[in-house]
């Protein structure tokens, strides 16, 4: 849980930045919605959206948090690696969207681990 929400957290400093360049109290003024080329109004506006939904899903641990977080880090990760000549190169950004997702299937791996350990335990105290 306390994981989840340490994302959550991660999650709105993200959508907070989106909206702060969107609306122009960032960057001075100069990546402002209407300022943006298309690939980055259609970016940005996606993942100011996303963001915020997916802090929510994680903060209140329901199924679909994470799912909605994995669709904003992959577009992220589309967005600075793959299509690095449109974006710009942000290895930092991969590089932590990539942490965060292993460190979520170990925690998840571990959790359906304990989860079969004690249904084994159950079986076994069964006649």
């Amino acid at each position: 849980m306390v994981f989840l929400r340490l994302v959550a957290v991660a999650c709105l400093w993200f959508a907070l930045q989106y909206w702060a360049m969107l609306v122009g109290y960032s960057l001075n003024g100069q990546s402002r919605f209407d300022l943006l080329n298309l690939p980055w109004q259609v970016a940005a506006v996606s993942l100011a959206v996303l963001f915020p939904v997916a802090a929510l899903g994680l903060w209140m641990a329901v199924s679909w948090g994470p799912v909605i977080w994995a669709l904003a880090a992959i577009a992220q990760i589309l967005m600075y690696w793959v299509w690095s000549d449109i974006f710009g190169l942000n290895n930092l950004v991969v590089t932590m969207h990539a942490v965060v997702a292993l460190v979520y299937m170990v925690f998840r791996l571990a959790l359906w681990l304990e989860m079969r350990h004690k249904g084994e335990e159950i079986r076994v105290d069964l006649p």
